[in-house]
Formats: C-alpha cells, sequence, structure tokens
C-alpha cells in the first residue's frame, strides 16, 4: 500500500517525537509518497529549529542524512488543484500539496496536524490515525 506522508511525520521521526515508533510500525513495508515541495519545507522547519537555537547546525547535518536514508517517491502535484484546495479550505499551499497528492493518487494521508487532518476528513480522504 502506498501512504502519503506530510511534514510532521517526517519531522517527528527525525527528531524522535514520541509518535515516533507508532510511525515507524504504521509506515513499515509500505511505499511512501510526498509532493516534491517536502524536500522545502523540511529545510524550512529546520532553519526555524537553527534560528531558536533548539538544534546545532551539526546535528542537522546528522538528520539530513537520516532524512535522505528514507525511501520516499516524490511526485509533482497540478497547481492549480492545490490552489483550488487552498482556496476552498482556506489552507496554505503547502497543506494542500499533500492533500492533493492524497486525493490524485488515491491513497491515505498520514499526518500529525489536526488541521490538515479537518480539511482531508471534509475532502474524504482516508487518513490513517497515529
Amino acid at each position: 500500500m502506498s501512504i502519503v506522508v506530510d511534514t510532521s511525520v517526517i519531522i517527528a521521526v527525525l527528531t524522535n517525537e514520541k509518535s515516533k515508533s507508532r510511525i515507524l510500525k504504521i509506515t513499515k513495508g509500505e511505499e511512501l509518497v510526498a509532493p516534491s515541495s517536502l524536500h522545502w519545507e523540511i529545510g524550512n522547519a529546520f532553519s526555524a529549529m537553527l534560528k531558536r537555537d533548539r538544534i546545532t547546525f551539526e546535528m542537522v547535518k546528522i538528520v539530513l542524512d537520516s532524512y535522505s536514508m528514507i525511501p520516499i517517491r516524490f511526485v509533482d502535484v497540478n497547481l492549480f488543484a492545490s490552489l483550488e484546495i487552498a482556496s476552498k479550505y482556506n489552507t496554505y499551499a503547502y497543506d494542500s500539496y499533500f492533500l492533493e497528492c492524497s486525493r490524485k493518487f488515491s491513497v491515505p494521508l498520514l499526518t500529525l496536524d489536526k488541521g490538515l487532518i479537518n480539511i482531508a476528513e471534509k475532502m474524504k480522504i482516508k487518513i490513517i490515525e497515529v
């Protein structure tokens, strides 16, 4: 089975959040899919951590090495369809890319983001609970 994973899930795994073991159990043996924008969101998340002195650059290098080992199939999503979702549900484009990815490929979404879960439910996108 394929699963769309969003930034919150990847960050939880990379930073050893308490949900990590459950996420690893859910995704074991599954194909992970994400829009190409995931890279930039990961970069943004870690730059924010650097800015707040929550992580060192040495730690970022280690985390990014781990990130590069996660087997994710990166896909392009339709920008117009994504912005249509953003407009309809009053959300950011970055969130809409994950929703459009799930919708486009008819695969469930794995996220820790409550706002994204709400919109996915409204769109009838299957959510995998953590």
